[in-house]
């Protein structure tokens, strides 16, 4: 199975979204597999996206992300990589397709509520950034099945 990093934003949790955001997730089938409340630093902002130094947007968007929790998670399904991209929505909130979580809660091309990883080999680094390995918890649904009655 493919796993991917989801982040939910400082203004995901401060307009108390990260349940309906959440929820989005698992309806559409996908497990959650590992999940922490953390606060960026300016160090984690800078190593993470370090691909993004320079850009227009790398100063004010680090203000944003370090202004409050996020939640990280991995969530783990069949093609969860394109499929989270296409429940999340365009990076611009307002460009979203109606009914994406971008397009349902974001404001606008910052503060647009998620991130998710965008390939294979991005989802592998970020999961790694965040995550060791005993933290991503591997399950079988036959496992669970009398839990989930």
């Amino acid at each position: 199975m493919e796993k991917t990093l989801v982040i939910i934003k400082p203004d995901g949790l401060c307009k108390r979204l990260a349940g309906k955001v959440l929820s989005k997730f698992e309806e559409a089938g996908f497990k959650i597999v590992g999940m922490k409340m953390l606060r960026l630093t300016q160090k984690t902002y800078d190593e993470f996206y370090a691909s993004h130094k320079g850009k227009f947007f790398y100063e004010p968007y680090k203000e944003f992300m370090l202004s409050a929790p996020v939640i990280a998670c991995v969530l783990e399904g069949k093609n969860v990589i394109n499929q989270v991209r296409t429940l999340i929505g365009n990076t611009d909130s307002k460009k979203a397709r109606i009914g994406t979580i971008r397009n349902l809660y974001g404001l606008n091309d910052r503060r647009n509520i998620v991130h998710a990883s965008d390939s294979p080999e991005t989802a592998e680094y970020e999961i790694k950034y965040f995550f060791k390995e005993y933290e991503i918890y591997n399950f079988n649904d036959d496992d669970w099945r009398e839990l989930r009655k």
